[in-house]
């Protein structure tokens, strides 16, 4: 087959250049100015500061003194302003002289993309009629060599011949295999150097502006500059793979809206339900923050939820007005005799206190015995399930007193107090992890621990102060989730570490280890708490809660996999 060919000629098109030194000659006036404010600001602070020495020489002189201390600044602060009216005076005709160069420049840009676009779409024809010929040339000589070597099998009558033609069969389809995948190859290269043509076209229309505006880009060039990068980088299977699931679960919700007033459930779409969405979503987001470290460390933690119920019950004991019902040990328990806001910090600390110390506990297995966090936490999980149930008697807490649920947990007109806490959890994990050396060791650890030890990282201190991080996270979301519901048991929180890991996977950290955003878990959390909300308005049975989530853990963890093995 003698394989037909298009060439993409890169040098069909010549760059654009700037036809003024207007830019030079602002940069020239700009750094002028500069230069001279900085001359002026140092000559009036030399001169002022040797005055003020003088002062302290001779003090008989010092009204004098600083008599012309105030005129050295008036004069400074003259010539300054003088300075800026020279600039403006200077950059006047220059400010329309680059207005019109740009606008030149916009025309010359838009004609050559013109006829850049007729020029693309010429070559794009040529490959697509090419590829078809090239495919279907390839097609008909492989069927016709099939057949001429299955032929000579069938005819053959000895073993030694059937192994030598059933090898040519075998090495036919390889070879048929390879030259389509050449094919397809050289097809891609071919329209990615078209795409080349039109970005770098672009890219040198931005470099000549960039110079006509002294080297400084405007804000609407470097949007539009993003707006054109993302598309000449998009790629339709790699967006699909990353965001099909977030789009499905957009979709769905999108479907419910629809669906709901004409059910009869009433509008869904309402500033109340959303609200309410992102208030149940606030203390989730602790927790799916807190796991999301030790996904990132290639674990999780299955503890989530007892910790829950054990802060929980610590918090309401706290926080009930009088004798509580639980009876911590066989004893009363009844905190009354204390203010309530001292109880309220109280119960925060001890809360934050208890999760800490289990979840260092696990933490500690895992970095020093090198044990999975799965078994960990597991364990963690029973031991902190059994003390509560042991402590309590698994007898429901007291309710918390109504004032300081209001005034911790309460709105301010319409607006949840939770969703503050959210937001301020939000900002100083991302900063932890984003911002600090603790932060970029966590990723290192998670990606390869080995190679993070050789690199000088203590592992083991970073993966104990990840599951501490954890646990502060466990104790302050535990805190805030009992004054949301306002009571509390043992059983509190059940079923929360499979909402936490899930939101984790759904909002791309991956299980693999050392990959994944905080942005990520928040957005897992609201769209899980939506779905769960959004189900429930509908009136639909809580079981299907159930079977939606789980099919949607696997088809995460499934683009997870997809996406982790397309990278290696």
């Amino acid at each position: 087959m003698e394989e037909k060919k298009t060439t993409v000629d890169i040098s069909a098109f010549n760059k654009m250049t700037a036809t003024s030194d207007v830019g030079k000659k602002i940069i020239n006036i700009n750094n002028s100015y500069k230069s001279n404010v900085e001359k002026a600001k140092n000559d009036c602070s030399s001169n002022v500061a040797e005055l003020k020495e003088k002062c302290k020489e001779t003090p008989e002189n010092k009204a004098e003194l600083q008599v012309q201390i105030k005129e050295i600044k008036a004069k400074t602060k003259e010539q300054l302003i003088a300075l800026k009216e020279d600039k403006k005076t200077d950059l006047s005709p220059l400010m329309e002289e680059k207005k019109e160069a740009i606008k030149s420049a916009k025309v010359e840009y838009n004609e050559k993309r013109k006829q850049l676009s007729g020029y693309c779409k010429e070559k794009s024809l040529e490959i697509k009629e090419r590829c078809k010929t090239n495919s279907k040339e390839l097609n008909s000589a492989h069927k016709q060599k099939l057949s001429e070597i299955k032929s000579s099998l069938s005819a053959a009558t000895t073993d030694e011949d059937k192994a030598k033609f059933k090898f040519d069969l075998d090495n036919e389809k390889f070879s048929y295999k390879q030259k389509a995948y050449e094919l397809k190859i050289r097809a891609y290269e071919e329209k990615q150097a078209i795409k080349d043509l039109k970005h770098d076209l672009y890219l040198d229309y931005f470099k000549v502006v960039q110079e006509y505006n002294g080297g400084c880009p405007t804000v609407d060039m470097k949007f539009e500059r993003r707006a054109v990068d993302y598309g000449y980088k998009f790629n339709s299977k790699d967006f699909l793979l990353r965001n099909g699931l977030y789009i499905i679960i957009l979709l769905f919700i999108i479907m419910s809206c629809i669906i709901s007033p004409i059910i009869g459930s009433g509008n869904l779409l309402t500033m109340g339900n959303i609200l309410q969405i992102l208030e149940q979503s606030s203390t989730r987001i602790f927790f799916a923050l807190g796991v999301g470290g030790l996904i990132l460390l290639a674990g999780t933690d299955l503890s989530i939820g007892r910790h829950v119920g054990m802060a929980a019950v610590v918090t309401c004991m706290f926080l009930h007005p009088g004798a509580n019902i639980i009876k911590l040990f066989g004893n009363t328990v009844d905190f009354s005799g204390l203010p309530m806001g001292v109880n309220a910090l109280f119960a925060l600390l001890i809360s934050v206190l208890l999760c800490s110390a289990f979840s260092v506990l696990a933490g500690f297995f895992t970095a020093k015995l090198n044990m999975h966090p799965f078994v960990t936490t597991l364990s963690t999980q029973l031991i902190i399930f059994g003390l509560t149930c042991f402590a309590t008697g698994t007898t429901s807490s007291g309710t918390i007193d109504p004032g300081i649920k209001n005034a911790l947990a309460g709105r301010i007109g319409d607006f949840p107090i939770l969703i503050f806490y959210a937001i301020i959890c939000i900002a100083v994990v991302w900063f932890i992890w984003n911002k600090t050396k603790f932060g970029k060791n966590m990723y290192a650890v998670g990606g390869n621990k080995e190679a993070a030890a050789v690199s000088g990282i203590n592992v083991f201190k970073t993966t104990i102060l990840i599951f501490l991080m954890a646990g502060i996270l466990y104790g302050v979301g535990s805190f805030l989730e009992a004054l949301r519901i306002g009571t509390a048991v043992a059983t509190t929180g059940t079923g929360y570490e499979l909402d936490a890991i899930a939101a984790c996977v759904v909002g791309g950290i991956s299980f693999s280890g050392g990959i994944g955003k905080v942005k990520g878990a928040v957005i897992g959390v609201i769209l899980f708490t939506a779905i769960t909300y959004i189900l429930t308005y509908l009136g639909l049975d809580a079981n299907i809660q159930f079977i939606l989530k789980g099919i949607i853990i696997m088809a995460a963890v499934a683009l997870d996999s997809i996406k982790y093995l397309k990278k290696k």
